[in-house]
């Protein structure tokens, strides 16, 4: 075992608390719905950037590369000034949903570089420009622009012309769970010497507020006397203990609350004191040394380091946070009597050489030296992406007026949800543009995750199904914005792959998550059938579904023609639910044969879902002529159309497949004889579907469970491997290019409603306008479309062959497909025969700049013709997935898959 191995297990057993610190800090908490206090629920507007500087949070903290504990009492994070700047900067930049001309965006160069799952090294990499940032110049330009123009980004401002910028790189690495080493290192890149002031702070978050409906007991930072050559401060929490804080050298240390400035913001309040949150900022820019408290004492302290740096030189700062009081104080340890000793340097070059042991561990050695650099800076980003995000819904609600337990309370968003208490450590898509979970996401990230730390893949997939999360009714909270949102139902999906991922690690099952999981999922399954399955056909709706403006209307909102959707996407989400269920009862049916009756449920609703759904004619979502699905639109007056737009929604149906191998089905000997007797009785039911059972078998005796027969897997596969179509160089695109040259256009009441090809950003403001399904690539529908492909393959191996990519000539099996796919979606990230990453697109300092061109930002969608990243520029969220890809490939050897079966395959990674 690795050394970082052997910490996870110690984590994982009790034994010691790696995880309690971690990057855990937000990077945007202003503009965010659990900060938002207005009358109308505008939160980008009502908690500005310009605010953020001088007023106090409620529910959370933000900051440049953020350390915390896991309940962010205690919070570390670099603020940074170069002189010529209007402000500190303490917080990533970025426009607001409105200012931006494609949506919310943050204007800042960082990158993840590493990190291990306990955070026992981190390393982080700011480019901080020298001359005064374009704050005015980013807005105003963008807001000129229209949906049809390129964004304007920070290096199109010329800010980094000529080099005149400094890469400031943060490490942290832990001597114990709470003994953590951080080295801040600045670089000068520019021609000319340039001064910068590097600021690491730390501060509590603000819980004893007086307006807080339950405010906490006020905690209290103070410096002490330090060793020579260095200063010391201790920080008192009445729930979190006792921290002391070591800076190296003879720096001043400035001391200020995390209070707001209400004379700077709000002059018709008196400030809770004369030292307020900006404070250090008054101090440092615009010299008032008034605002920093002299007796050396406050709830947020900075050390002030400033460096003069030549062209080229560097300048090192080194900082140690540990638990417990201060030496002298009965602590005689050798990290307070030196904290910056010899064994700091050993402690951090330790940590290094234990994270490169621990990726080399997790990395297939047939990976080249490029797609392992992208894996690991995958994962890592994963790792920096975890926040504490909190959010008590009664306390939000009472202090919005708006608890509907309390008699007179007004309307407001998330009214429904006063039972939720969200209080942990959660994966993010993205800790600035999404600094809060989503539910679908977060099944898609548990996959990479889990990777390196499957303990805390499990945590996030239970998180979401506890009844702090959890709806009584059953349903899945969404996102902040409107938690009653509905997300694609993907959790059982990723269950199922995390107890695979178990067993393929430790040879065990853990029967207790197993069984938690799915009885909560039973509750959500039902509040599906019940709320979304309208007139009890065993089609579904759901609205976007997370595919945001893939159709023709916004499929959340009323349609403008009245009636209804039945859509292809959720039906096929509902088909695969019952497939993942069934499978997980099957698992569970081994330990408890009372689960077997849940086998015979989910697969008879299967059938349901998939004779509704596979309807002849007219009525079904099967369209012969074109060989797709498309959604259906009934009108009042009882008519019905297919609305005919080729996108993922059709794609789906190719998702709900599962394969059943031999074993599984010698596991539940009674629920199969009731299968049977129910298709004795109703052989109707396997008409529209896959043929399966005897006389049916694939390879190995595998039997299937799919929503597509043969014949339509051909056709669907036809137009999907299509490259004027579907396939793209990078993956499988959103949306058929066949609606560039042909646009699906539906007229009502006089307007015109259309779908056309996209491949980058979206030109409608439909949610919020940086989020695009009309023709980009998603790595999260890529990864079921693979996952299907492999599932096929385990079933037909080389009996199923069809041309890849259609008119090429080239005959390849579902595996081969399916790796092809895989391989596309990764060359988006590697370098080509030229040295370029499609990622960077034409942006010619990451494509040549040494400096630049190695550090990977992993963007939310790609431009479905040239791969380039698109949206929010560190969604590592699900577009990790493709560290997965590139594991997977380079552990499945595909004859001893099929060979061995599907069981064998999923403990490879499959």
């Amino acid at each position: 075992m690795t050394a970082e191995s052997i910490r996870l297990e110690e984590s994982r057993a009790g034994k010691a608390d790696w995880k309690k610190w971690g990057p855990y800090l937000s990077e945007r908490q202003w503009g965010t719905v659990r900060e938002d206090y207005s009358e109308n629920g505008d939160a980008w507007n009502y908690f500005t950037h310009d605010q953020a500087r001088s007023r106090t949070y409620r529910w959370g903290e933000d900051g440049i590369a953020g350390l915390s504990d896991n309940k962010q009492r205690f919070c570390f994070a670099l603020a940074l000034w170069n002189g010529r700047d209007p402000i500190l900067k303490e917080r990533l930049f970025g426009l607001t949903n409105s200012e931006g001309n494609h949506g919310e965006d943050v204007k800042e160069y960082y990158f993840y570089l590493d990190s291990t799952p306990t955070h026992s090294y981190m390393k982080f990499l700011y480019k901080y420009p020298q001359a005064a940032f374009p704050y005015e110049d980013l807005v105003e330009t963008n807001g000129r622009r229209t949906r049809d123009e390129m964004e304007y980004e920070l290096l199109d401002t010329g800010v980094f012309d000529g080099d005149r910028y400094f890469d400031v790189f943060v490490e942290y690495a832990k001597k114990g769970t709470e003994d953590i080493l951080v080295q801040i290192t600045a670089v000068n890149r520019g021609p000319e010497e340039a001064q910068l002031h590097l600021l690491p702070t730390l501060w509590f978050r603000n819980d004893w507020a007086s307006w807080i409906s339950r405010p906490s007991e006020k905690p209290r930072l103070r410096q002490i006397d330090g060793s020579p050559g260095v200063m010391a401060a201790v920080g008192a929490h009445p729930l979190g203990g006792e921290y002391t804080l070591y800076c190296q050298g003879d720096v001043p240390l400035l001391f200020t609350e995390n209070e707001t400035n209400n004379e700077r913001l709000f002059p018709d309040y008196p400030n809770a004191g004369p030292y307020v949150k900006d404070g250090i900022n008054n101090c440092v820019v615009l010299g008032q040394q008034g605002a920093v408290n002299p007796e050396k004492a406050g709830t947020k302290l900075a050390a002030h380091y400033r460096l003069t740096l030549g062209p080229g030189q560097s300048a090192r700062v080194r900082l140690r946070l540990v638990g417990g009081p201060p030496a002298g104080k009965g602590r005689k340890t050798k990290a307070s009597a030196s904290p910056f000793g010899p064994d700091f340097d050993e402690t951090m070059t330790a940590r290094i050489r234990e994270a490169d042991e621990f990726y080399r561990s997790v990395t297939p050695p047939s990976v080249s030296p490029d797609a392992a650099n992208v894996m690991r800076q995958a994962i890592a980003g994963m790792m920096w992406s975890k926040q504490f995000y909190f959010f008590d819904g009664d306390q939000w609600l009472d202090e919005h007026r708006a608890n509907p337990l309390h008699t007179g309370s007004r309307e407001f968003r998330n009214r429904e949800w006063f039972h939720m208490m969200n209080e942990d450590i959660i994966s993010m898509p993205d800790k600035w543009e999404y600094p809060w979970y989503a539910a679908w996401d977060l099944a898609f990230h548990t996959l990479p995750i889990a990777i390196a730390d499957p303990d805390f893949a499990k945590e996030q997939m239970e998180l979401m199904l506890r009844g702090v999360y959890l709806h009584p009714s059953g349903q899945i909270p969404a996102y902040e914005w409107n938690f009653s949102d509905v997300n694609p139902p993907v959790h059982a999906w990723a269950t199922l792959f995390l107890h695979r991922t178990e067993q393929a690690l430790r040879g065990t099952v853990d029967l207790d998550f197993l069984k938690t999981a799915f009885n909560k999922l039973l509750l959500n399954f039902t509040w599906w059938v019940n709320r979304k399955d309208r007139f009890g056909k065993n089609v579904f709706d759901g609205g976007f579904l997370g595919l945001d403006n893939i159709g023709v209307f916004d499929r959340s909102a009323p349609l403008p023609t009245g009636g209804h959707l039945e859509q292809a996407d959720g039906t096929a989400w509902m088909a695969l639910f019952t497939q993942n269920m069934a499978e997980l009862a099957v698992e569970l049916a081994t330990h408890d044969r009372a689960y077997e009756d849940m086998v015979v449920k989910f697969i008879e609703h299967f059938y349901y879902i998939a004779g509704a759904m596979n309807r002849p004619g007219q009525e079904g979502m099967w369209d012969e002529e074109d060989g797709f699905y498309y959604d259906i639109l009934r009108l009042p007056d009882g008519s019905a159309q297919r609305l005919k737009v080729r996108s993922m929604v059709g794609l789906l149906p190719l998702c709900a497949t599962t394969v059943v191998d031999k074993w599984q089905r010698e596991r539940i000997p009674r629920a199969m004889g009731q299968l049977h007797e129910r298709l004795r009785r109703m052989p109707e039911l396997m008409e529209p579907i896959h043929p399966t059972g005897p006389g049916h078998f694939g390879v190995a005796e595998r039997g299937i469970i799919a929503l597509v027969n043969p014949e339509r897997l051909q056709r669907i596969l036809t137009r999907m491997l299509d490259e004027d179509e579907f396939l793209s160089p990078y993956g499988i695109r959103s949306l058929s290019k066949f609606h560039d040259r042909h646009p699906y256009i539906f007229h009502v009441h006089g307007q015109e409603h259309r779908v056309d090809y996209l491949p980058a950003e979206s030109n409608t403001g439909m949610f919020g306008g940086n989020s695009n399904w009309r023709g980009p690539i998603w790595m999260p529908v890529n990864a079921l479309i693979i996952r299907a492909l492999l599932s096929f393959y385990l079933y037909y191996g080389d009996n199923f062959k069809i041309e890849c990519p259609t008119g090429s000539g080239k005959m390849m099996n579902l595996f081969e497909v399916s790796k092809e796919i895989a391989d596309r979606l990764t060359r988006i990230f590697t370098r080509d025969e030229s040295g370029r990453r499609p990622v960077y697109g034409g942006t010619q300092k990451f494509q040549s700049d040494p400096l630049w061109r190695d550090h990977i930002h992993f963007y939310e969608y790609f431009h479905g013709d040239n791969g380039a990243g698109l949206g929010a520029s560190h969604q590592t969220g699900w577009t990790g997935l493709v560290a997965k890809f590139i594991q997977l490939y380079g552990l499945i050897e595909p004859q001893k898959a099929l060979e061995a079966g599907k069981e064998a395959a999923f403990r490879k990674g499959s």
